[in-house]
């Protein structure tokens, strides 16, 4: 919020805030009168800063909560520890209505909901090429009168946009089960889902069978173009995670996963008819189910009509057109490597954005 609130100014922090908020809200609705099994597990968030630069992060969170009307909680030194059991972070700040969810298994249970509602679906039908109304596979081809490309890391003979996208390797590891007794160590008051203050942030929550999951990565293969696809990462992470909590250094961590997100330059998504094919909607760079989650929403009423009054806003704050410390001429010569974390951090720590927002430009 507070970055937000930096970059939109109050009311364009607002209206950002409630986009993930509103994509909760239908992951809720869509789990809950669906029957979906997915591990919802309703878990308060809390940001946690590290040494004293994360107490300024979490000081400037809170204040910015507070002045938006938004509930929090801040925790500073010895109250942090009744929340969380670690030693290592020197603020947090806590606020509700958040929670996890198995997302493989949510997806599953949608499709399941499409299926049975008559929805035709095609997996496994790779688009090779796009012209006017006709999307074209190896197969077959298909024709709408409306097109929408809600899809990771498209390539550009299929969008004209795939330079507006990077990706973030990222690194996911579970443990054993935890015992009470060390669920307790590590969460006094009842789980959390947990981030810290770090660029390349870890993440870590507990499941519905007390697994831990925890995440994160390093600079050096972040934003790399290939894949790493060894251990190494993920050791590293779980080895500042078991020096946070010394309590927890017999946990077990079973398994890991690697996969790719994708990003824009300052995390926000990219939404747009295009220009001259009004009739060709994207989406592109959702980080985060709830984003993502509304951002289909969002294209699917703009589609069939069924627009909210105000949204139109949106395509403001998420055009293609977002200006960045690096702009897009000088990337394509020294690579998206390098362009999209400077991007990234400076959107994240420095840049304003207030009249470029309000204006649409």
């Amino acid at each position: 919020m507070s970055q937000l609130t930096r970059r939109f100014g109050p009311h364009g922090a607002k209206d950002l805030w409630d986009v993930p908020v509103r994509g909760i809200d239908r992951m809720l609705f869509l789990a809950r009168t669906s029957g979906v099994e997915c591990d919802l597990q309703k878990q308060d968030s809390l940001y946690l800063g590290k040494g004293s630069g994360g107490v300024k992060a979490v000081r400037a969170e809170y204040e910015s909560r507070r002045r938006l009307g938004y509930e929090s909680q801040a925790y500073y030194g010895a109250d942090l520890r009744s929340v969380i059991g670690s030693i290592g972070y020197t603020a947090g700040v806590r606020y509700r209505d958040t929670y996890g969810i198995d997302g493989l298994k949510y997806a599953q249970g949608i499709k399941g909901m499409l299926l049975d509602g008559g929805m035709g679906l095609y997996e496994s039908s790779k688009v090779i090429g796009f012209s006017g109304h006709t999307a074209k596979t190896h197969m077959g081809s298909v024709t709408a009168d409306q097109v929408i490309f809600c899809a990771d890391k498209l390539e550009p003979e299929l969008s004209p946009y795939s330079w507006n996208v990077y990706h973030e390797q990222t690194f996911l590891s579970i443990t054993e089960p935890l015992s009470p007794a060390e669920q307790e160590s590590m969460f006094p008051e009842g789980p959390f889902q947990c981030w810290d203050s770090d660029l390349i942030y870890s993440y870590y929550r507990l499941t519905g069978s007390r697994r831990l999951l925890l995440g994160g990565g390093s600079l050096f293969t972040t934003y790399a173009k290939n894949d790493s696809e060894t251990s190494r990462v993920i050791d590293r992470v779980i080895g500042g995670f078991r020096r946070m909590f010394p309590t927890l250094a017999g946990v077990r961590f079973i398994q890991f996963w690697m996969g790719r997100i994708d990003m824009t330059r300052d995390l926000l998504p990219t939404v747009l008819k295009e220009p001259g094919s009004p009739w060709i909607h994207r989406v592109l760079g959702c980080v985060g189910l709830p984003w993502a989650t509304f951002c289909g929403d969002f294209a699917a009423r703009q589609v069939l009509a069924e627009k909210e009054t105000g949204d139109e806003k949106y395509y403001s704050y998420f055009n293609a057109n977002r200006k960045f410390l690096v702009p897009l001429w000088l990337e394509k010569a020294i690579g998206k490597r390098l362009a999209f974390p400077i991007n990234n951090a400076w959107a994240k720590y420095y840049q304003k954005d207030l009249k470029q927002t309000l204006s649409g430009d």
